[in-house]
């Protein structure tokens, strides 16, 4: 599944951008969240957020909170049926009771860890979420290098996911490249959230992109 990131797009055009894309069929849209506090950066708004839920028909959204005590922003957001929503291990102390608020707005719990993360941490919240986000760069800016041992990490996350034997999906984010995202998918991820380094590089037209990237991971 491909789930390209808002915050590589034209900003100016973002509507037109999230038309082009919910019309190309693709799974989700990626929209960053970030509190400049977590992360030393700030992208989307949760208001834009919450304004993309009214202009999609097809797509479904895939909001990443990069922030402290995210569930502060899931009213602002408008969270709810058919949305992921991924926080971040390393923000939330009371993960489970975030996790629990995700699915009380009728959303799909998501935790995402850093590269400094080791996956063995999600063991105990296996059993309470849809999904797992793998931070192959450092949470805050686009347009990283892919952190060394990513791949190793993936196939670690895929195998505690199978041995579990729980539906669970393995979401990828960070330089998901041309030549990188056929190693992920070998790795063993589902979902892939592309941006700079894929479908938003300059010199391709985004339907193209968008092709191309599908071909690729399937």
């Amino acid at each position: 599944m491909l789930s390209p990131s808002l915050m590589c797009a034209d900003m100016l055009n973002l509507q037109s951008e999230i038309t082009k894309l919910d019309n190309l069929g693709v799974d989700y849209i990626h929209l960053d969240f970030m509190d400049g506090k977590f992360v030393p950066n700030v992208t989307l708004d949760s208001t834009i957020i919450r304004a993309v839920k009214n202009v999609i028909k097809n797509i479904k959204r895939d909001i990443h909170i990069m922030a402290f005590e995210p569930a502060q922003y899931f009213d602002k957001m408008n969270i709810g049926k058919d949305d992921i929503v991924s926080v971040h291990y390393e923000a939330c102390p009371n993960l489970h009771e975030v996790i629990r608020e995700i699915r009380v707005c009728g959303a799909n719990p998501f935790i995402a860890i850093s590269p400094d993360t080791k996956p063995e941490v999600l063991k105990e919240y296996l059993n309470e979420i849809d999904g797992i986000v793998v931070m192959t760069v450092y949470p805050g800016f686009a347009g990283q290098p892919i952190v060394k041992g990513s791949f190793e990490k993936i196939a670690e996350v895929r195998k505690m996911i199978d041995e579990s034997s729980l539906n669970i999906i393995l979401e990828v984010d960070g330089h998901v490249s041309w030549d990188l995202c056929c190693k992920m998918r070998e790795c063993g991820a589902d979902l892939f959230v592309a941006g700079s380094s894929s479908i938003y590089q300059r010199g391709i037209e985004l339907e193209d992109a968008v092709n191309k990237m599908t071909s690729l991971i399937n």
